[in-house]
Formats: structure tokens, sequence, C-alpha cells
């Protein structure tokens, strides 16, 4: 690799590194990028990992019995803590990689998830601010929405992180 092209590899890098605290504006949708198909395997172990009792997440003769009529149709659920995590996560490269969490409120869950849906996520910035106590950060509040297959909104949530500014080291 040539001199030239290693800077340029080091400037696409360092690209990569933000966000930070300056990229947030009140009002800005960030549309994040992927998505994640939940299978019954992952929620099943979720659920069980996490100590859940609820057979409707891992129990299929019990949700046949008890869960026949739509929307269930005799589905397991996907555990809403599970849908949360990857509606969270998918939005971090985004919001908070330089961050760090400090609150979440207004969880809201629309819609139950089956084995099969694919989720994606979007985020609007509702509110950013300087931090009082750490100077070389920001308070960022976002509003992140869930989707399933069909933009059709499966939860909705309020989270705060604290944020690097660019060219700061944490304090």
């Amino acid at each position: 690799m040539s001199m030239s092209s290693s800077k340029i590899t080091n400037e696409k890098e360092s690209a990569k590194e933000g966000p930070y605290y300056e990229d947030f504006q009140v009002g800005k949708a960030l549309n994040h990028s992927g998505g994640r198909t939940l299978t019954d395997t992952d929620n099943i172990w979720f659920t069980l990992l996490t100590c859940n009792t609820n057979q409707i997440h891992y129990n299929q003769e019990y949700v046949k019995e008890n869960f026949s009529a739509p929307p269930f149709s005799g589905r397991l659920v996907v555990n809403s803590l599970l849908v949360l995590s990857t509606v969270f996560g998918l939005s971090v490269q985004d919001t908070s990689k330089n961050g760090i969490m400090l609150g979440m409120t207004d969880w809201k869950v629309v819609q139950p998830t089956f084995a099969g849906d694919t989720i994606t996520s979007r985020s609007e910035v509702i509110a950013a601010r300087e931090s009082k106590s750490h100077p070389s950060m920001g308070i960022v509040t976002v509003r992140t929405k869930g989707f399933k297959q069909g933009n059709s909104l499966v939860m909705e949530f309020e989270r705060s992180f604290m944020v690097r500014k660019s060219s700061q080291k944490w304090e």
C-alpha cells in the first residue's frame, strides 16, 4: 500500500469514529443501517437466559392451546426485551457508540413480534445540550422506533446518553 492510499484509509477510519456531540442537531433523522431477522432459537435462548417464565415465549403447545386466534395463531411471541435489545443495538452505531447510557423512558410495545420478523430501527434527535459536569461531553436524547417488515411499527422509546465532543478524551 502506498503512502497516499494509507493516508486515505486513515482518514476514512477517522470519519467512522463518530458520531460526536457536534453531529447531533434537534430534529435530525437517523435511519440506522441493517436489520435483524429474529428466530425461535434467538427468542427461546434469550427468554431462558433471562429467567423469564412466561411460556408464551418458549412452549409451543401452551401457545397453540391458549393463543390460537390472530395475531398469535399459535406462534411463539418473541420476548419484547429481545426486540428492545435488537432495536436499541441497531441504533448504537449512529448514536451512542462514543457515549454512555444515561436512561430510557416511554418504552411502548405496539404489537407482538414473531420468529421470522426482520427488525429495523430509526431514531430522531429530540434534545441535545452540553454537559454541565463534563465539559468534554454533551447529552443527547433520541426517540427510537423499531419496525418489522412492511414498515410496521413494533415499539418505540426515548433514551439519553452522554457522548464525547470531537477531538476530546473521556474525563
